[in-house]
């Protein structure tokens, strides 16, 4: 059974001013909110996108509350999508490869990742499977730098979970409940 999940997007920081409730996926918010400051996640792991319909930087966020979009790791007050995170229960396996369609070294992880080129001597990740769960890849080491879902399936080359780069810092499980 899919679970329900509900965010609760604020135009103004520390949840105030115009909101707009969601308990679905969403391709367009500016029809609810002009912009977004604050966010208060109830039930559910969300992925946010800065464009309509799925597009640009995206931001994970699981339950608990954001204050101001600083606390989501936001570039601006700009959120124009949302869509709920499916998979986010039960196991969690990945795969990352160091060149595209699963060749090369594979390190095969099922816990969080702080610095994966330090532990894996590589620079460059480009093809992933997720074998169970979801996960966010991060630019950066330390969950830092722009954000990416990928969801339970195969990404034979970075551009397919909407990376500009092959560059991934670090991994970590996306837990919905």
């Amino acid at each position: 059974m899919e679970r329900v999940g509900k965010i609760v997007f604020y135009e103004e920081s520390n949840f105030e001013g115009r909101f707009y409730e969601c308990t679905a996926d969403c391709p367009e918010l500016n029809t609810h909110i002009s912009r977004c400051n604050s966010i208060r996640v109830d039930n559910g792991a969300w992925v946010l996108f800065e464009r309509p319909n799925y597009l640009g930087y995206q931001y994970i966020l699981t339950k608990g509350e954001y204050a101001n979009y600083q606390r989501w790791m936001g570039y601006n007050d700009s959120i124009r999508s949302c869509r709920i995170v499916r998979n986010g229960t039960g196991a969690f396996r990945v795969r990352v490869y160091e060149r595209p369609d699963f060749n090369g070294r594979m390190l095969e992880c099922s816990e969080d990742l702080s610095n994966l080129p330090e532990c894996w001597h590589l620079h460059e990740t480009h093809s992933a499977q997720v074998q169970e769960g979801a996960w966010v890849f991060y630019e950066l080491p330390n969950y830092r730098g722009r954000q990416y879902l990928l969801e339970k399936g195969e990404y034979r080359r970075y551009t397919e979970w909407a990376a500009m780069n092959p560059t991934v810092g670090s991994f970590r499980r996306v837990h919905s409940h």
